[in-house]
């Protein structure tokens, strides 16, 4: 069922600048009772192996740990793609708690159901 007042975060990318701005914005929505919900797609899975998203802190930002650890505890909704997880070939790497693993059609009802998606 759609929901005009939700916005789905999709992260492709690893690259560390580009991990910022998806939280960013899933935090303050939460705060102007939007909801929000973040999906980690593609190569974006390696900051979600334990130990890696504290190597990255940008500016006088938080790590990235420090973010995603934020965003749980607000309660917004962290997915990973299964499907992203067989094709890095990581059936036994540890992701960072807290956040949960689908399938790739959950992707496909996420955006159809979203208000609004954004693509990082």
């Amino acid at each position: 069922m759609k929901d005009e007042n939700s916005i789905l975060y999709v992260i492709t990318t690893d690259k560390p600048e580009k991990q910022y701005s998806p939280l960013i914005l899933a935090q303050t929505a939460k705060m102007m009772d939007i909801n929000p919900i973040v999906y980690y797609l593609g190569t974006s899975l390696k900051i979600l192996k334990t130990g890696e998203a504290e190597k990255i802190k940008l500016g006088s930002f938080p790590s990235v740990a420090d973010m995603i650890k934020k965003t749980l505890d607000m309660g917004i909704e962290i997915y990973v793609c299964e499907a992203s997880k067989q094709i890095l070939g990581w059936d036994k790497i540890n992701l960072i708690s807290g956040v949960k693993i689908v399938g790739a059609g959950t992707l496909n009802d996420l955006a159809l159901d979203a208000g609004a998606t954004m693509w990082f």
